[in-house]
């Protein structure tokens, strides 16, 4: 075995083989713990039997509330304000909680009037039942106190808190349905509260459908008021703007633009006669220019002046010409007569210029008046073109005006909706079935508290029991050592008194003594049986210096070294005790007579070794230590102490070390390294496993040998009824073999 550390074999394939569950494991750690299991168990199963018999009987009964997603249209096309609840499985939920609801449970109050039943105001029973509900007041409650707001309003909240311990609400499955169950000790108040809740639900629907009508038709009518007058006030603005800008319409057109069009038209018109002016005269000049006397003017051949100056030509030509074949050329009358004739051609000519020149003013009035119209369509162009920009500001106070009047009109239109829909509310819910008046008492279950009690009690006493688990600091059986300290387990020295029928026995006799009285008993078994786990626990070595340790004082460890130092001598070993716990030195009461020379005198030179040691009537040998024999020097450390060491290697068999509690006295971390084996004890069921690990570490890396660990003080009575796992379990079948 590595000296560093304190894995073995033993442990290491007990913790291989170590099943994961052992029935018999639970069994026994239910054995020993079954006191424990029983007191818990009875206490809580009293307790729910007295719960039960002095429960005051209880009834309940309950009413059906149901969803109705069906809705009544009464007025169709008409949208309520408050909108009916929808198919919603979380709907129904929130429903329940409004069942469930404070303020719901207050307006029960107020109706049924429960602040006057002492069964829900305490105050009614006098001051000692308001001092039960309300411990914050002083030693006596004042007739003031009940005019006190915070009073009162504590006293309220404790009568709903009252109310609402006795309301149930669920719903049923995914259905529709609700369940308003009431528990109280009246049948009859049970039956009242739970209809109670389930019609104020009702009527809280309702009161919530009026109230949201009638603040929706409020606000529909001061909103419409005050839409009329914005309405009112954007045309007025609308018009007014029209008037300052210019832009009166008539038939769906401005006065400009109207204008504007009337002026294009004879813009047009005049523009056509200038052309058929301008072209008149145009023609008249290109004939006049090609030599035509204007005869052939097609203005002048319409003019019915020339018309007529042409047929009196023609008739004075005619006349002429028949005078010029009578007559001389200078008569007188055919003189005449061709004067006349050019006087005609003159006037014919002259009425030809007019026509020109009429034609020439025609051309020059078209161009102006074509002109003037241009002119004015321009300036009306402007006009327009101003009009179109004021427009802009135009069309946003239409739109306002607009978007005022399509909400004003909306909004008239809803008020008259809200206004025709008040009185004709429906509640989305309806009572199914009302709730009847219980005949039998629904609590207390004697049969199903009992049988909750019992479970109770169980479950309990089991809690009990793996909690004391939990909490046990100590050691029971060699599984539970290889298990928890991972160190091989040597034995267990038994409590001397649990080894005999009749515990009086044993009175006033040391173990050692009864081990030399009953060489063939159970104590002296357990004995041999650690001498022989010791002697070979280090396989093909000798075992001789033994130094006997434990982590805490009062653990038997000098009991159980003079009884191994006797059960050795007794089986023909040369054995010497030495008592190396120098603050105790509690080997000298096993001896007959007070020591006068011991181990430090040895070390001292003050006397030798055969002077110092005391032989025990079993055959062993003690070297003691006196009284005196505490002294603040290295004792262990030092090179007297190795001389002494191996003197008593040559001249024993086996060197039995009773050392001091490693965690209490340094002394045992230096003695150790020095010897062969290592023996770890500790008390059965008492000593703190942490306290024996924190030991152990003391230890390591030291070059100690453990041998293991035994238990000591061991009931074996009790061991034999819970210590599955280890040997004592079975003492009672074996026990026969032993003479006690």
């Amino acid at each position: 075995m590595d000296g560093s550390t304190f894995e073995t074999p033993i442990a290491a394939a007990s913790d291989a083989a170590a099943p994961a569950f052992d029935l018999n494991v639970i069994i026994a750690i239910f054995r020993r713990r079954l006191r424990l299991f029983a007191a818990v168990a009875l206490a809580i199963f009293v307790a729910v039997v007295l719960f039960t018999l002095q429960e005051t009987p209880r009834y309940s009964t309950s009413a059906q509330v149901m969803i109705d997603v069906r809705q009544e249209q009464v007025t169709p096309d008409m949208n309520a304000v408050l909108s009916g609840l929808p198919a919603d499985s979380a709907v129904v939920d929130t429903e329940v909680e409004v069942l469930r609801s404070r303020s719901l449970a207050g307006r029960v109050v107020d109706q049924l009037k429960l602040d006057q039943d002492p069964y829900y105001n305490p105050s009614l029973a006098g001051a000692k039942g308001v001092k039960a509900w309300f411990p914050f007041l002083k030693k006596t409650v004042a007739p003031a106190a009940a005019n006190d707001p915070v009073v009162a309003q504590r006293l309220r909240e404790r009568i709903v808190d009252r109310v609402l311990s006795g309301l149930s609400v669920r719903r049923a499955g995914v259905t529709y349905l609700i369940t308003v169950q009431y528990t109280h000790e009246d049948p009859a108040q049970a039956a009242r509260l739970a209809n109670a809740f389930a019609d104020l639900y009702l009527t809280e629907q309702l009161e919530a459908k009026f109230e949201a009508t009638k603040q929706a038709n409020s606000w529909l009518d001061t909103r419409v008021a005050d839409l009329r007058g914005q309405l009112q006030q954007a045309e007025a603005d609308v018009q007014q703007y029209k008037i300052a800008n210019n832009l009166l319409s008539a038939q769906g057109a401005t006065l400009t633009e109207q204008e504007i069009s009337g002026l294009n038209q004879q813009l047009a018109t005049a523009r056509a006669e200038q052309a058929e002016t301008d072209a008149r005269l145009n023609i008249a000049r290109n004939q006049l220019a090609r030599g035509s006397n204007g005869e052939d003017l097609g203005e002048t051949m319409s003019s019915p002046v020339i018309q007529q100056l042409r047929k009196q030509r023609a008739e004075k030509s005619a006349q002429v010409n028949s005078m010029a074949e009578r007559y001389d050329e200078r008569w007188p009358d055919l003189i005449k007569a061709r004067r006349e004739l050019s006087d005609i051609d003159a006037q014919i000519q002259a009425e030809i210029k007019r026509i020109i020149s009429n034609l020439e003013a025609q051309a020059q009035i078209s161009r102006q008046r074509t002109g003037s119209v241009a002119g004015s369509v321009g300036t009306a162009r402007g006009t327009l073109a101003g009009n179109n920009r004021a427009g802009i500001r135009l069309a946003e106070l239409e739109r306002k005006a607009e978007s005022v009047r399509t909400l004003y009109e909306s909004l008239l239109g809803r008020f008259k909706q809200t206004t025709a829909q008040q009185g004709i509310e429906q509640p989305d819910a309806r009572v199914l079935s009302r709730a009847t008046i219980p005949s039998k008492p629904s609590e207390p279950k004697p049969s199903i508290n009992l049988i909750l009690g019992l479970v109770a009690a169980l479950g309990a006493g089991g809690a009990a029991v793996v909690l004391a688990e939990i909490l046990m600091a100590g050691l029971f059986t060699e599984d539970e050592v290889e298990r928890r300290l991972g160190v091989p387990y040597l034995g267990s020295v038994p409590l001397l008194s649990s080894t005999l029928d009749d515990a009086r026995a044993a009175r006033g006799l040391a173990p050692p003594d009864y081990l030399l009285n009953k060489p063939l008993s159970s104590f002296a078994e357990s004995l041999r049986k650690l001498r022989a786990a010791i002697l070979f626990s280090k396989v093909g070595e000798t075992v001789k210096v033994i130094a006997v340790t434990s982590s805490l004082p009062g653990e038997g460890k000098t009991t159980t070294t003079f009884s191994l130092g006797r059960t050795l001598a007794a089986s023909g070993a040369n054995v010497v005790v030495v008592d190396c716990d120098l603050r105790q030195g509690a080997i000298n009461r096993f001896l007959p007579t007070a020591p006068t020379v011991g181990l430090i005198e040895v070390l001292n030179g003050a006397a030798t070794l055969d002077e110092a040691l005391y032989a025990d009537e079993s055959g062993a040998r003690v070297l003691p230590l006196t009284k005196s024999a505490y002294t603040p020097r290295d004792v262990f450390g030092s090179a007297a102490f190795q001389r002494l060491l191996a003197e008593l290697r040559q001249r024993f068999d086996v060197v039995l070390l009773d050392t001091a509690p490693l965690l209490a006295i340094a002394d045992t971390r230096i003695l150790a390294p020095h010897a062969d084996a290592v023996v770890m004890l500790a008390r059965w069921k008492r000593t703190p496993v942490k306290a024996i690990t924190s030991a152990l570490s003391l230890l390591q890396g030291r070059g100690v040998f453990l041998a293991g660990v035994a238990l000591t003080q061991m009931d074996l009575k009790a061991q034999s009824r819970y210590g599955y796992g280890d040997a004592g379990y079975y003492y009672k079948s074996y026990r026969k073999y032993y003479a006690d």
